[in-house]
Parts: C-alpha cells; structure tokens; sequence
C-alpha cells in the first residue's frame, strides 16, 4: 500500500454514484516524465496520481545496468534513479533491485542464453546506426530482463510487461508484475506543446482538508553550463562504452499547488517551480531555485513545463477540485473502429463516444492489445497497454492515433473503451489487426549473426563485424560477397531468429 490509500487511479463510483474529481492541466514539453502525488499540510505522502509509463509500468527506475549508461530510443539497460528522486524518497515503497543474470553490471552486451524476446525497448545504437535518426527499433530484439538482487533495494519499481521465457528468463521476473503497484495510475507521455488535462478520481478516505499536489518533471539530455556533458560525462573503461550519448543533464524539477477538498469547487495555480532533486538520485531533498536551472528557455529546466494562457490566467500547472459529483450513467462504446497496419505500429481511427452514452465528452480511454485474435472484457484488465495519449473530444469527434512498440508480421486485438469522471467504464470495443514485414532495408543490417546472437553488441557479432570490414571490403570479390549477404540475409535472418537451434 502506498501511504494510506494505495495507488488507485480512477476509481469506481460509489454506491450512490457520487465521486470528487482532481484535474491537472499543463502543457509539457516534448520527451518528459512526470509524477503527480499528493500530500497532506503536515508533509505525509497520501497517494500517487499519475506516472508516465516509461517508469511507471516499464521500470525505467530499476532495469540491470549502472545508472550513468548512455542513452537512446528505447535504451534497454541503466537503472534511471535521477528520474523521480523526490517523489521516490517520500513514497515510502521499495523493491528488490533488478541485476543482470551475470551479475555484471558494465556490460551492454548479454548471453543469447539469457537474452529473450523484447517487446518493448530497442537494442543499443551508436549515434552512426541507421535506427539512430529514424528512431525505430530491429524487428526481433532480445535483451537480458535481469533478476531480482536478494540483498540490494530499490525505489522504484521494476516493469510489469515481461512474458516469461522459462529457457532464458531467470524465475524471479514472474514477481515483477505482481510487486508494481502503479499500472492503474501509469499513462502515456502526453504529447509535447499541447495543452493536457488529467482527470483523477479521488478515492474513498480521501477526507475533506487541507493538500498539496506536487509534480516532479525530468528529462533526458537537457544539458546546459552547469549540467553539461563534460561535468556528467559518459561511462569510460567499460565494454561498448562507444553506444548511446550521455543523458544526464539538468535534475528533475518540481511544482506544487496547495488545495483545499471541502464543499465547494476551487481552482489553484502556480507559474514558478519550486525547487530541484539530487543530480545523482542519491536523496530527497528539495533543493531551492538557483542560476544552475534554466528558466527562461521553454522545454528546458524550471520551464518542462510550459507557461499556458487560458481565461486571462497564465500558469505552468493548474489544478481544479470539484465539489461530489453524481455520475450514474457509464460512456458509450467507441464506434467505427477501423487499424491501418505498418510494420512496428497500427494507426487507431474511431469516433468518440459521449460521457453518458452518446452525450459529452469522456475523461479518457484505455487502449490495450493482445497478440492473438481474442480479447473480452475479463481478459481486457491483464492485456498491454498500448501507451497511446488521447486528448478527449465530444462525442462524434474522429479520432486518430497510434499504437506503436509492434512486431512485424504478427496478429494483434486492439481494444478501447472509454472512461468518464468517475470511473464508469464503457463497453469495449476491438479490433483485430495483421502487421505486415518491414519494407526492405528496415532490418538489423548484421541479419543472420544478430539474430542467432541475438544482440549486434554480442562479442561473436563484433568480431564478425570486423572481419567483413578488414577482411572482405578490401577487395572486389568480398565485397561482393557482402552485397550478397545483405540480399539474403533479411530472409534469413526471419527464418533462424525464432529458433534457438537455427
């Protein structure tokens, strides 16, 4: 349990249909993580009311690795303890720490033997990888998900998405899931430079008084003078250290709105930030505004958040308290649902249910997938998320967005359905989708040795590597045999990375 309530997200109605609703709007900046708690006058942690999902469901906080690994799209590995230090101090949880299989902290490069299918992250690039600019990941991935440490803690929580591989995993990853308490309250990150709401259900117990909500806000590469990569430089003397850039930058920043929960409706802002976390994530502590934090270049330090105008108030976070409402009536179900399939993604369109039924606006969606052609509304709950932000519209609105972190070639159901206040739920409503293979070119471009090491950091790849470049480029007729080989080795590539004996 989280403080005295526990992480509880949008909950249900009561009996009567009644519920009180806290909404925070902001407009963030592009590439941020965020955290919402909130805490009574006197400083007890009461409850967490959103993470973004990186951390909150994909462990972001606790992944096997040393904290100062570079960083990339999807980076797989480096425990990201400088993400949230603030609010991970004061939650009052921890974890086991999650360790590689081998136990060796400095390498990027892991066993095929103990590297399974990855269904979210992307292998490591260096900045000179095709993937790097495209931002896209290899259509069959395979990283070590670590095990449990039986002495070390963490303050994080580990990710919830592995699918268990029995051969490769080590048994200690079936207890991720079941230990992270955040699923509920874990979210998409919301689109940069737009204005976005986010609409919590306070839970029961949750008794008239006196709060504070605090958001803590970080980002990767936000570097400046003070926080700059020659002061927080990259790993050296470790395997690989050439893969990735350097990713700490300016440390997380925090805002707080003191609130009341009483009768009456109120609505409080704040266009300052309060203070900053530990560069290292090694404390809690609050550190006061100073010179090192930029505040006047939007994206960047004390301005993540962005300084929004609407109804003649300027603000960085907003939050408004509505008095109980009376909500019996549950949303309707989305319709003309229809998936357009690309390799790796699916673009969602639908049209908009209302609030009650065909009439409103919703609070928001839930959108998950299965891989298979079976989803209901039991089996819906334990499905993936698909990590897709909806700005809510009124009903009739057409929807488009995208379902991204797919593999090629694989059936998937795609389900949605919609929320209101207070946590009615509509009907669900799915759809069933085939990603095609990836156009020509879009593959690993080591294709058979990466698929039957399962890592192009693997040392067998990399010697590989080098005796094409030395050896066969060099002269005409290695050449051409690499031109070959780049010809078939796609094919074959999708033909032995399912098999362990292939």
């Amino acid at each position: 349990m989280l403080g005295p309530l526990g992480p509880s997200g949008l909950a249900q109605a009561d009996e009567g249909g009644t519920c009180r609703t806290l909404t925070f709007d902001m407009t963030p900046s592009d590439g941020l993580q965020m955290v919402i708690w909130i805490e009574d006058s006197d400083g007890n942690f009461i409850d967490t009311a959103f993470i973004t999902r990186l951390t909150g469901s994909y462990g972001l906080g606790n992944r096997p690795g040393r904290m100062d690994f570079n960083s990339g799209y999807r980076w797989p590995y480096g425990r990201r303890i400088s993400t949230f230090p603030i609010w991970a101090h004061r939650h009052g949880l921890s974890w086991p720490l999650v360790i590689f299989q081998d136990e060796s902290d400095n390498n990027l490069s892991h066993s095929i033997d103990l590297s399974s299918n990855e269904q979210f992250y992307c292998k490591p690039l260096t900045e000179t990888d095709e993937e790097w600019d495209t931002q896209t990941c290899a259509s069959t991935v395979y990283t070590d998900k670590g095990k449990l440490s039986p002495t070390e803690t963490s303050l994080y929580p580990p990710r919830i998405d592995v699918e268990y591989d029995q051969i490769k995993d080590d048994p200690s990853v079936l207890e991720y899931a079941d230990s992270n308490p955040f699923d509920a309250v874990s979210n998409a990150t919301p689109p940069g430079g737009q204005l976005f709401s986010y609409t919590w259900s306070v839970p029961d117990g949750f008794f008239p008084g006196n709060y504070v909500a605090w958001i803590e806000v970080s980002k990767e590469r936000d570097q400046n003078d003070t926080y700059s990569v020659e002061a927080y430089p990259e790993p050296v003397g470790i395997p690989y250290a050439e893969y990735g850039v350097p990713y700490r930058g300016q440390p997380s920043v925090i805002y707080k709105v003191p609130f009341t929960v009483g009768t009456e409706p109120m609505v409080a802002s704040t266009d300052a930030y309060a203070g900053y976390g530990d560069p290292d994530g090694l404390d809690g502590v609050i550190r006061p505004p100073d010179a090192t934090i930029d505040t006047d270049l939007p994206g960047s330090g004390a301005a993540r958040l962005l300084l929004t105008s609407d109804d003649g108030a300027m603000f960085r976070l907003r939050l408004s308290v509505s008095p109980l409402v009376s909500d019996t009536v549950a949303p309707g179900g989305v319709s003309d649902l229809s998936a357009e399939p690309f390799a790796q993604q699916v673009v969602l369109r639908f049209i908009a249910p209302g609030d009650d039924d065909q009439q409103g606006t919703p609070t928001s969606y839930q959108v998950r997938y299965v891989v298979g052609d079976e989803m209901t509304e039991d089996s819906f709950a334990a499905a993936r998320e698909a990590g897709a932000a909806i700005a809510p519209m009124p009903a009739g609105s057409e929807h488009e967005i995208t379902v991204s972190g797919l593999i090629p070639s694989t059936r998937y159901t795609i389900g949605i359905r919609a929320l209101d206040e207070c946590g009615n739920a509509g009907p669900l409503t799915t759809v069933g989708v085939l990603t095609p293979q990836p156009p020509a070119g879009a593959v690993d471009a080591c294709f058979v040795a990466t698929a039957a090491y399962g890592s192009k950091l693997a040392a067998d790849v990399a010697t590989l590597r080098r005796f094409r470049d030395v050896a066969l480029r060099s002269h005409v007729t290695g050449e051409l045999l690499v031109e070959a080989y780049y010809t078939i080795g796609p094919a074959l590539a999708e033909v032995i990375a399912p098999s362990d004996l292939l």
